[in-house]
């Protein structure tokens, strides 16, 4: 599918039903563009939750070279309106999306941490998994869930962001988990999406496309969490319309914040 998704006007506009949009806007200065990284992991509590965040920002990063890591922590097993569905098949579903999503970002490396969907805590058992993973590839830049974000509804979410500081902090020090037999490393930067506070923008400009076609990736995700009116058989049945719309919407308010077209936006923390 190319850039202009199948636009339908005469059907009203729907919204994605995503009740945790990033909010832009700061008292304090809001930098622009970090240095493109080696290594760069990105911590989603859900298949999707990765792409909605800073899908833009990771392509640009893969396409200049950037070894790009993506992490799920929850199976997805709660991602359905149809409560007949069978769980191991939806599980598969959105293991197999979320791969190919991944893959149009510009990787292939997505680890399945395989906490249940909706279950998910900031759990020294979880903790250990998230911090070898960090000692194992060794990123220089790290992404996830905001956790001080107000208001935050869907637990996964705060739970994955608490998840991902603290195993920072457990990477980063030797006597945490040294069973693991692995050096300690420490990230220079971490990013987080949907940011209570907002100190940084990602240009991703020329890069709407990637993020555009990795979340509708995510079929089984369409009418539930990107509210799509699926119809047909195939994407070319779809009309992506609202969902194109909404994100253009995004990222140009995200981007107008520091004068570029498109932009994605974070809290940048550098002291780890």
């Amino acid at each position: 599918m190319g850039l202009t998704p199948n636009v339908r006007p005469d059907r009203p506009s729907l919204s994605p039903r995503r009740s945790e949009t990033t909010r832009v806007g700061s008292d304090s200065p809001i930098s622009v563009d970090i240095s493109t990284p080696r290594r760069a992991l990105a911590v989603g509590a859900h298949p999707d939750d990765i792409e909605f965040g800073c899908g833009g920002t990771l392509a640009k990063w893969a396409s200049s070279g950037c070894a790009v890591y993506f992490a799920i922590l929850t199976d997805g097993s709660k991602g359905t309106w149809s409560a007949n569905t069978s769980t191991p098949s939806l599980v598969a579903t959105r293991e197999a999306e979320q791969r190919e999503a991944a893959r149009r970002i510009g990787t292939n490396e997505v680890t399945f941490l395989g906490s249940v969907d909706g279950e998910l805590t900031n759990s020294p058992q979880v903790r250990r998994q998230v911090s070898q993973l960090i000692r194992t590839l060794q990123p220089d830049v790290v992404l996830g869930h905001d956790p001080w974000r107000m208001y935050r509804l869907h637990p996964d979410h705060r739970a994955a962001g608490w998840i991902l500081t603290d195993s920072i902090v457990a990477a980063r020090d030797p006597l945490f988990f040294p069973d693991q037999g692995l050096n300690p490393h420490r990230p220079e930067k971490l990013l987080l999406w949907e940011a209570e506070v907002t100190n940084h923008v990602e240009n991703v400009s020329g890069y709407l496309d990637a993020k555009f076609q990795a979340l509708i990736a995510h079929r089984s995700q369409h009418e539930t969490t990107m509210g799509v009116e699926v119809s047909g058989t195939g994407d070319g049945d779809t009309d992506f319309s609202p969902l194109y719309e909404w994100i253009v919407s995004e990222l140009s308010s995200q981007g107008e914040a520091v004068g570029v077209l498109l932009g994605e936006s974070f809290h940048l923390i550098t002291d780890l």
